[in-house]
């Protein structure tokens, strides 16, 4: 049975790209902020089921006594942001396309592409996050598996040491290395998803294809997502109730202003 495309107005194929303009990181953040301020509601429900994923997996691994993997937890989070922030960049683009943007329309929007590629992509960062997390095991295991621990919060002095120090730092690359992989697979490949009718493979060779030509520019936004998350992750997870949803809203106007026609 041949399936119906419920969107069949949008456009085929990858746009041009444009070189990043001037100052496109701020106008970005500053429409990203006018859009979170104009819609909200699904912002919010965002950035509250990131924090409350969060509080479930910090509980979880304090009830279990292996905090060590909240380390894990916490340097794989960027690898999903983009998925967590999805709907956001929804609403940028029903703003900027005068549609309506109202909750319904939103949530209506994402249950569609269930049938489209997005899901591919998403298979593929949530298999690179559990890849991480048995990564990060086994990274742990060859520095510190010998160590007596019972969790981080009892046996800092143990990451102090120099089997701890090398594992953080081999950990750190590592876990860079991976999240700068599926930025560059995602800056531009899922906001292409979203805006057009493209299949996964080549949204993602197209998007790491653009952060090689302009790697220093792009660089530079990730950079402003790492810190701002990082940031957002300080006091209990909260900040990540605001912070998620304007660094999504932002990443819609990255790519607005990077893709001729973006609508």
């Amino acid at each position: 049975m041949t399936q119906t495309n419920p969107y069949p107005d949008l456009p085929a194929g990858v746009p041009p790209f444009h070189a990043p303009p001037e100052g496109f990181m701020s106008r970005a953040l500053r429409l990203g902020w006018a859009d979170f301020r104009a819609r909200p509601g699904f912002g919010l429900l965002a950035g509250a089921s990131a924090v409350l994923t969060g509080w479930l997996l910090m509980g979880l691994t304090m009830w279990a006594g292996h905090t060590f993997w909240l380390i894990l937890a916490v340097f794989g989070f960027p690898l999903i942001a983009p998925l967590c922030a999805l709907g956001t960049y929804e609403v940028s683009r029903r703003i900027g396309a005068g549609e309506p943007a109202s909750l319904s329309a939103v949530l209506h929007r994402l249950r569609v592409e269930r049938g489209r590629q997005i899901p591919w992509l998403s298979m593929l960062m949530v298999v690179a996050l559990l890849f991480w997390f048995f990564l990060g095991h086994m990274i742990f295991a060859l520095f510190l598996g010998l160590k007596p621990m019972v969790n981080v919060t009892t046996s800092l002095d143990v990451f102090l040491s120099t089997d701890g120090l090398m594992m953080m730092a081999l950990g750190t690359v590592i876990g860079g290395l991976f999240a700068f992989l599926f930025f560059a697979m995602c800056v531009l490949g899922l906001p292409l998803l979203l805006a057009r009718e493209v299949d996964y493979m080549t949204a993602i060779l197209s998007s790491v294809a653009y952060v090689r030509e302009y790697s220093r520019a792009m660089i530079g936004w990730a950079m402003v997502i790492v810190v701002m998350l990082g940031l957002a992750m300080l006091p209990g997870l909260l900040g990540l109730l605001v912070i998620l949803p304007w660094l999504g809203h932002a990443s819609w106007h990255i790519y607005a202003q990077i893709a001729a026609g973006a609508r």
